[in-house]
């Protein structure tokens, strides 16, 4: 476990974790299933950490996957911003992939995501891909998608941000 202020960061294995889990799902992502890269994905299947305050709440979940020389994170969200919950996912997640052997995480968000983009930006992420459409693709199987984001941008792409890492 990370100490942090006020949370702990650790991998979720147990029973109550994955009620809490799919709790945490479902007020982030309205339920257990994301699209991206023009797949539905099913979080209750992948390996998760969680930023557990000491009130026993998550204050953030992490999942991720690994295929060949690769960490994807499918989701990260954090309850609420600005508290570092998100960077001590991403840093623990990078400790993941040193351990799995991976030489990179890598993750998309959609365009109108700019909180996002500069989250993942300031931590040495570094944009290497656009799939114009995928979210209007994404909303065929996840109809639930908005159309157009809270700041007013029509959500209609993703972009794929990548991080090497060091070491590897």
């Amino acid at each position: 476990m990370l100490p942090s202020t006020g949370w702990q960061i650790r991998q979720s294995f147990s029973g109550d974790d994955r009620e809490a889990l799919d709790e945490f799902h479902q007020r982030t992502w309205g339920g257990p299933i994301v699209v991206a890269h023009d797949e539905a994905i099913d979080l209750r299947t992948l390996p998760a950490l969680v930023a557990v305050g000491a009130d026993g709440k998550f204050a953030g979940a992490l999942s991720w996957r690994v295929d060949g020389d690769a960490l994807e994170v499918v989701s990260i969200a954090a309850g609420t911003s600005g508290e570092g919950v998100g960077t001590a996912l991403l840093d623990a997640v990078v400790a993941e992939a040193r351990a799995s052997g991976s030489s990179r995480i890598w993750l998309v968000t959609t365009n109108d995501n700019l909180r996002a983009l500069h989250f993942y930006q300031r931590r040495g992420l570094r944009i290497v891909g656009v799939d114009q459409g995928a979210v209007d693709r994404a909303r065929r199987m996840k109809p639930s998608i908005p159309t157009v984001a809270d700041n007013g941008i029509p959500i209609r792409d993703e972009l794929r941000l990548e991080l090497p890492i060091e070491g590897q």
